[in-house]
Formats: structure tokens, sequence, C-alpha cells
């Protein structure tokens, strides 16, 4: 019987056909690990769960899909950069009311024709900013404000296509790992709810107060929430885009205080960039316009005069403005104290830079805003002569 079945086995061996089917043992030059069996359904590569699958797709080794995805959150973090700070020039030009509605597909054509532009304004028309503020406002100026509150929408629309798309496309490729898919599901999340948080804050400001003549402006809670998400989705992709690609630096053990010292600024520069959106929210930024002193004093008389006291922190535009001088002066000086001590402690090139770049970008910032309080003052003591 061996006679019979072994020389025509070994004689069609060395075929192609059957030199696949034949098993190949691991050269040992290359790995001297013991290779374990794998179960039913388990493949050893991607490329083997691409032949396996029988869709034809081939897959990227994990290093090259960690490339890719860590580029495509580098560019939606970008483009969520760009958000906030057209977010911010839509909020200093006063337009972020003049589109009363919120339709997520109907919205995105604007208006052609002169009666649909008239029909647009008349709507307008009929909210309280029109009412208190812009009662003589023209077709034209209507136009303008329109079409920035409308780039700000379209905008948000392509962010959240940037999210959305590419990453159920890498989701089917299987290029994202099983923590990745996990991120990326809370980012698409959150992109979603900028959007909804976004409208609820519009929202707000659309509303009838029968009792109030002040200007109409939205909620400063809810444009804080709204600045703050976007913070964190931002921060939150250009942390994970960086940590694809860019090779991780381990500090020595006597060196993580540093690092914590870091994150603890980080902290502050949120809270300040909150606190800011609570100043936009109540114009507190018009009530004291002079630096350091508010006014005549270090501190005013008017820091608590609302009661709870905890309410000032929140509502009072005098406490508002106190607070983000504060927070803002902190941050500055933590910024500092972080540059310093980076250059006594022997740090890779690339932290270095980023100290660098900190420090820099948060001197600028300072400059910025001292800049506009000298002409604010400049200009309401040119008032006072007239």
């Amino acid at each position: 019987m061996q006679r019979l079945l072994f020389p025509p086995f070994r004689a069609l061996k060395g075929r192609q056909c059957l030199q696949l089917l034949a098993p190949r043992a691991a050269p040992r030059a290359q790995c001297d690990c013991i290779r374990r069996p794998l179960r039913p359904g388990q493949y050893s590569t991607i490329s083997e769960v691409a032949l396996q699958s029988g869709r034809g797709t081939v897959s990227l080794p994990s290093k090259a899909a960690e490339r890719v995805v860590g580029r495509w959150l580098l560019v939606c973090s970008g483009t969520v950069a760009g958000a906030v700070i057209l977010g911010g020039v839509t909020r200093l030009t006063e337009s972020g009311l003049s589109m009363v509605d919120w339709h997520l597909i109907k919205e995105m054509k604007p208006p052609t024709s002169q009666e649909e532009w008239e029909a647009e304004f008349q709507r307008y028309q009929q909210f309280p900013e029109f009412k208190i503020l812009n009662h003589d406002m023209t077709l034209t100026e209507f136009k303008f404000i329109w079409y920035m509150e409308y780039s700000h929408r379209m905008w948000g629309r392509l962010v959240g296509l940037a999210y959305i798309l590419p990453a159920a496309y890498f989701w089917r490729k299987g290029w994202l790992s099983r923590g990745m898919k996990g991120r990326v599901l809370a980012l698409c999340g959150l992109v979603c709810f900028q959007g909804l948080l976004g409208w609820y804050m519009v929202k707000s400001g659309l509303e009838e107060k029968p009792d109030s003549h002040d200007i109409p402006r939205v909620s400063q809670y809810r444009l804080a929430a709204h600045l703050g998400s976007a913070l964190v989705l931002y921060c939150a992709s250009l942390w994970t885009s960086l940590s694809l690609l860019l090779p991780p630096h381990k500090l020595p053990e006597t060196h993580l205080w540093l690092r914590r010292f870091a994150h603890g600024t980080a902290g502050l520069v949120f809270l300040t960039a909150l606190s800011g959106a609570f100043v936009a929210g109540l114009d507190a930024g018009l009530v004291y316009n002079s630096f350091p002193k508010m006014g005549e004093s270090w501190i005013p008389e008017d820091l608590f005069t609302f009661s709870p006291i905890l309410r000032n922190v929140f509502e009072n535009p005098t406490t508002v403005q106190f607070d983000h001088r504060i927070l803002g002066i902190t941050s500055v000086t933590a910024i500092t104290v972080l540059y310093f001590l980076s250059r006594r402690i022997p740090l890779p090139r690339r932290t270095k830079m980023a100290a660098v770049t900190l420090l820099a970008l948060g001197y600028t910032q300072g400059s910025v805003l001292f800049n506009f309080i000298f002409k604010i003052s400049d200009l309401d003591e040119g008032i006072r002569n007239i």
C-alpha cells in the first residue's frame, strides 16, 4: 500500500498546485519564537483577512494605515480650528442671529432671487434683534450678516462630512484598530452634537422677552458649551493624530512632574477660553476698558452685586471680566514658567519647539488683547470729548 500511494505523492508534491497546499515552516533565522496554532476563523495578518473575506480588497499594513488615519485626523483638527475662527468672526460681526431657522439640507441653498431675499428678510424682521437693534437695517446690510452666518453653518457641515465619510471608509477597509474605533465613534458623535448645540445656542437669542429691552443675545451658558465642545473636539483630534504620526517620547520618572505641570497649564488655558465665552455672551468686555486697573480701582465695587454670590461668576459682567483677566494673567504666567522649566531639562527637540511656540502664541494673544483694550479706551475718551 505504501509503494502504491507515497511514490505518486512525492512526484506530485513538487508541482506548483500542491506546493500551495503543503505547509511551510517559518525560517528560524527570522523568528525564534514559537508560533501558536490559530483558531478557526482567526488570521495572522491583515492580508489574510482580506483574502478570506472574498471581497477582493487589500488592506494596508498597520503602520501605513496608522499614518493615513493620523493625517486624516490632522486635517479634521484643522477644519475644526477654522470653524472656531469663523465662529469668532461671525460673533464679532453680530451675524449669528440672521438665520432664524435650521434645516440640515434645505438651508444649504441660499436665496437667489429678489423675492426670496425679501421673504428671508421679512422672517428676520419678526425677531427681537431686528426690532430692538437693527430696525433701520437695509436689505443689502442684511445680506452681509446672512452670508456670514451661512458660511459658518456650511463650514460646520463640511467638518461633519470630513469626519463621518472617511471614518466609514476606514472602518470598512479594516484600517482602524479596536481602540481607534472607539475614539473615532466618539469624535463623530461629538461633531453631530456640535451641530445640534449650535442651533440650541442660536435659538436662545431668538426668544421673545417681553419684560426686557436689552440687546438680544444668545445665552452665555450655551455659547460657552458650544465653544468648549469645539475645543474638546479639536484637542482630541489633534492629540490622536499626533499619537499616530509621531513616535512617543518617554520622559524619565524624575521628569514626570513637568508633564503634569504641562497638563495643568493646558487645563488653565481651557478655563480661560471658556471664561472668554462668558465675556462674549454678556458683552462684558465693554464694561471696563482700562488695564491693569478696572476703572479707578484694582477691584471694582460692583464685583458682587448679584445674589446669590455664585451667580456673579456667570451673570455679572463685571465679575466675568475680572475673572477672565485673572485667568488670562495666570495662564500667561504658567506658560512662561513652563518654558523656562523646559530649558533646564534635557528634552527632545520637538518638545522644546512646542514650548517655544506656546510661549510665542501666549504673548501674541496678550499683546493683541492689550492693543484692543487701548483702542477701546481711546475711542471712549474721544466720545467723551465730543
